[in-house]
């Protein structure tokens, strides 16, 4: 199949924050899927303004907010029904940095296969909480996989093969909301795919709008760890006897 990239944006209430986007965008001369996740009506219109005015735009609406999770993944699914063989999801709040998109491309176009997947390097704007609470879902992670190759499963900036991206969409559950990013990882590890990581800076605004609830979505990620835990004892011998740069993909 071409190799045929789009990126992949997911909104919720970001009206002013998506339009400095695209303009950065476009200097590469990308296609993008844009994912309205059922936000407000001023967000709503800002949206369909833009979709408008870029004519690379897709705009795809939902008419409810499932969540990132759940807005990556109808993005993911709209990415392939459109013809795209990859997907480089990118977050609306301004935090990654676009002139990274070349690089991760480049490498994704080198491998097609492999899930190119967002190593953040932090700066001084990125609150000691969130840190520190990274690195709990990191030890987990090297559990649920019984290896250190995933090192950041919490970054949003990738490059989905989105053949098989739908492919494990539609085959097992995965979280809509926060928890999404780190159990898309491992269900993919789980499934034989291969992943690489990218450094990438990545920047907290100082007046950035976050949709983390605290209590919802420490609930769903704790669940979610428990829930891989339960997964990786039904793996285990598969796991351990893993040989790398020999899995096949499972759902193919």
């Amino acid at each position: 199949m071409q190799y045929k990239p789009c990126v992949l944006i997911p909104v919720y209430n970001h009206p002013t924050t998506v339009k400095p986007l695209l303009q950065a965008i476009s200097l590469y001369a990308l296609p993008v899927v844009l994912v309205d996740d059922g936000s407000e009506e001023s967000c709503r219109i800002v949206l369909q303004d833009l979709a408008r005015e870029f004519e690379s735009v897709h705009l795809l609406v939902l008419k409810q907010n499932r969540g990132k999770g759940g807005a990556v993944k109808a993005g993911l699914q709209e990415a392939q029904r459109l013809g795209f063989s990859h997907a480089v999801q990118i977050d609306a709040d301004g935090q990654h940095k676009v002139e990274d998109i070349p690089d991760f491309i480049q490498h994704s176009q080198r491998n097609p296969t492999v899930l190119i997947a967002g190593k953040p390097i932090y700066d001084e704007s990125i609150p000691k909480n969130r840190l520190y609470g990274r690195y709990l879902t990191h030890v987990w992670v090297w559990i649920n996989t019984l290896s250190f190759q995933i090192e950041d499963s919490m970054c949003g900036f990738r490059v989905y093969p989105t053949e098989y991206s739908c492919q494990l969409i539609d085959k097992v559950f995965l979280g809509e909301r926060m928890d999404f990013d780190t159990e898309f990882l491992v269900r993919w590890w789980w499934a034989g795919g291969h992943i690489e990581q990218r450094g990438t800076s990545v920047t907290y605004p100082q007046d950035g709008i976050s949709h983390f609830n605290k209590l919802q979505d420490n609930w769903l990620i704790s669940k979610m760890h428990t829930r891989l835990f339960f997964g990786m004892l039904l793996r285990l011998p598969k796991l351990i006897f893993r040989s790398p740069g020999k899995e096949q993909w499972k759902y193919g």
